[in-house]
């Protein structure tokens, strides 16, 4: 299983991002995915969550009304879109497959596949 993301970068305080993960290896469909973010010392934290249909999606509060996640499983990617990005959403964020595709898990220990991360830098 390989999933790649793509679209960080250096972006400053109200600006836009969409980053992009390309799944491969697996039935795409069967598993909800997710976006993660972390910083430095920190424990990686959920950002937004979506089902195996793209049916059911959940966010952090700290995302709600700025990020959207959505899924195009003909593709086999998952999307983030970011607007109105402020300094604090600094971060290298990670995308996540989890196979209880029915349901969106807050936890990160319960994914069992992993991007590599990309960065995305607000300055202010």
């Amino acid at each position: 299983v390989l999933l790649v993301e793509s679209g960080g970068g250096l972006v400053q305080a109200g600006g836009a991002l969409r980053l992009s993960c390309a799944a491969s290896g697996l039935t795409f469909s069967f598993y909800a995915m997710a976006w993660f973010r972390q910083v430095p010392g920190l424990e990686r934290e959920f950002v937004a969550g979506i089902t195996g249909s793209g049916g059911g999606t959940a966010y952090a509060d700290s995302v709600k009304g700025r990020f959207t996640i959505s899924r195009d499983n003909a593709k086999n990617t998952v999307y983030l879109q970011m607007v109105s990005l402020i300094p604090e959403d600094t971060a290298v964020y990670y995308c996540a497959a989890d196979s209880l595709r029915f349901q969106v898990v807050r936890y990160h220990r319960e994914y069992e596949y992993w991007g590599q991360g990309t960065q995305v830098t607000v300055s202010s």
